[in-house]
């Protein structure tokens, strides 16, 4: 079995040095110096030196700009690094006045919605970075969550910024939005004391739609087969997103369907770990962006799922 130990050593830099740094050993520094020599994430950093970054009509696309933050962000960079401090510097200055950074759209109109914000300002919050409007666009976020309740209450609606007027996804309004709860649960769970109504109220919702996985699907997002599929990085609505964002909070671990799906991600589990079911192809670099082995990318978000599970990482 693949555990964080045996990762340390993994060929990945960035699994190596998040495997040190989850289990706190000394080398965990020097595997990050390596990291950051790593010309795939130095091309990634690179990569988001034209911020915003080309129009792309879908968020899902693993390309946007905002996943690929949030990814490096993940992994341990800082503003300080491989010029990361630009980045941070263009993003803040596209944000409105509720603190939402905007991006362009390809009807010429700028910014924001709930299903690319939170990423954004998840990337930042996570990197570290000292700015009020952080917490301003986070407390803004917070507002938008709704109270528990019956049927599919909790959660967050298709929000957007009030320069797209009426749009919204497809979908009823009072419903929740899966992607978007699911990933305002990941950014709020940064500051769990500040927000833990709002956390509470989006694993609630989460919760809801796995026990209705087989009839609610609230703006065509399901829960079926390709849900199931194990895929990085998280840069849409399926299982091992849905399971890290539960993870981060003790109030997503203690849902039963966060059990659930950990259970059905571990059943996948081969003797060298966790092989990729479906695959981001502008990743094929990373050992995440193929689907014929196993995966230490895998395997690393994995074992830090379980490990904040078992109350042994944060």
């Amino acid at each position: 079995m693949v555990s964080l130990s045996s990762l340390v050593n993994s060929k990945e830099s960035y699994v190596a040095y998040n495997a040190a740094a989850a289990l706190r050993l000394e080398r965990a520094g020097r595997l990050r110096d390596t990291m950051l020599a790593d010309p795939r994430i130095i091309g990634l950093a690179r990569s988001l030196g034209d911020w915003p970054g080309p129009v792309i009509a879908s968020r899902k696309s693993s390309r946007q700009h905002f996943h690929i933050l949030a990814f490096l962000a993940e992994i341990g960079l800082k503003p300080e690094n491989l010029g990361m401090g630009s980045v941070v510097a263009a993003i803040l200055r596209s944000m409105d006045v509720s603190a939402m950074p905007t991006l362009p759209s390809s009807q010429g109109i700028g910014g924001w919605a709930f299903c690319d914000a939170p990423n954004t300002l998840y990337g930042l919050a996570r990197m570290g970075v000292k700015d009020p409007r952080i917490a301003q666009g986070m407390d803004f976020i917070a507002s938008k969550v709704r109270h528990s309740g019956g049927g599919g209450g909790g959660g967050c609606g298709c929000e957007v910024s009030p320069s797209f007027g009426a749009w919204r996804g497809p979908g009823r309004a009072a419903d929740p939005c899966p992607y978007a709860t699911m990933i305002v649960l990941r950014l709020l769970s940064l500051e769990p004391d500040r927000y833990e109504s709002q956390i509470r109220s989006c694993a609630a919702a989460i919760q809801n739609l796995w026990a209705r996985s087989r009839d609610f699907h609230p703006y065509i997002f399901y829960m079926g087969e390709d849900f199931r599929k194990l895929k990085l990085p998280s840069s849409w609505y399926d299982i091992l997103s849905v399971a890290d964002a539960l993870s981060r909070h003790s109030a997503g671990i203690e849902e039963p369907g966060f059990g659930e799906m950990l259970a059905l991600i571990l059943s996948k589990e081969t003797d060298s770990g966790f092989v990729p079911e479906s695959n981001y192809r502008p990743w094929k670099e990373f050992d995440i962006g193929q689907n014929k082995k196993p995966s230490d990318g895998m395997s690393l978000r994995v074992r830090i799922i379980q490990a904040r599970a078992e109350g042994h990482v944060s």
